[in-house]
């Protein structure tokens, strides 16, 4: 008999997924599922639970609840499978969510979808050695995430405000060399952001019309400019708006690869030094989505 999983973080959104998990698994009762639950204090230990229950070969779908890491760790293990995912938002940015067009603060919403409709195929992105769902970034962006992960002392989205305010007056740009399926380029650029999806950092709109459905990669490249004016046009991202700025370059592509002196993070999850390739897997993971 095939099994429901349901895999909770406790830890995310400081301590949310602990509460949201609990009321999410009230409600696969209420609908008299039967399920096996995770529920670890690590992300070494979900991650080898997880592999546990997958390689039994029995599991019908995934129901996680957690934010955009876990949903990270996950889409390791079912990419390319016949397993769905169903994201039930626990974090702080919760860009999956976002990018599936579900609200974030109403589970059973999400369940009655996905129990009532067919999972339908999505792209992701590859690259390195791991998928990711919504954007790989490198520039500005990274560097604040590298700050803010070496912040102890403050917790939730507070730390990045932080770490973006003492990153800012530090951060040079940097020369980048990109090959766009096969087109040489070379730019200065402050950030450069590979879209599979349209939302990340909590729900900044960095390439509004990027889609998970259509096989393209849309890649957004801001050119250096000054602080202030970098000040004036980050608020913008938030509504997709910083895209008619003449320093911002938005290109489509299924495969870029990116060399500078600087790293890589997707997905919120550090990925490593350049030089990095990415690649969209066209329809690599089963999920629901609401009226893209």
């Amino acid at each position: 008999m095939k099994r429901t999983l349901l895999v909770i973080n406790p830890a995310s959104g400081g301590g949310k997924g602990k509460k949201i998990g609990a009321h999410t698994s009230q409600l696969l009762h209420s609908r008299n599922l039967k399920f096996h639950q995770i529920l670890e204090n690590s992300a070494a230990a979900t991650n080898h639970s997880l592999n546990t229950e997958l390689n039994k070969g029995d599991i019908e779908r995934v129901i996680l609840v957690g934010g955009d890491g876990a949903v990270h760790l996950a889409i390791q293990k079912l990419a390319l499978s016949k397993i769905p995912l169903i994201v039930i938002p626990a974090g702080t940015g919760n860009d999956f969510v976002r990018t599936l067009n579900f609200p974030l603060n109403n589970p059973a919403e999400i369940l009655i979808h996905s129990f009532s409709k067919p999972a339908e195929a999505v792209d992701l992105g590859f690259a390195g050695e791991e998928y990711f769902v919504d954007v790989l970034s490198t520039g500005f962006d990274s560097m604040v995430n590298e700050r803010a992960n070496r912040i102890k002392f403050i917790r939730g989205p507070m730390k990045y405000n932080v770490a973006i305010a003492l990153e800012l007056p530090i951060f040079k740009p940097r020369e980048y060399k990109f090959t766009l399926d096969g087109e040489l380029l070379k730019s200065k650029a402050m950030l450069i952001a590979v879209a599979n999806g349209s939302s990340y950092g909590g729900g900044m709109q960095v390439c509004p019309k990027a889609s998970i459905t259509d096989g393209l990669f849309d890649v957004m490249i801001l050119a250096p400019v000054s602080k202030i004016e970098f000040l004036k046009v980050f608020p913008k991202v938030f509504s997709g708006k910083h895209i008619t700025h003449p320093a911002v370059t938005i290109r489509r592509c299924r495969e870029i690869t990116i060399e500078a002196n600087a790293i890589a993070y997707g997905d919120g999850e550090r990925m490593g030094p350049l030089p990095i390739t990415a690649k969209v897997v066209p329809k690599a993971l089963l999920t629901w989505h609401r009226n893209f």
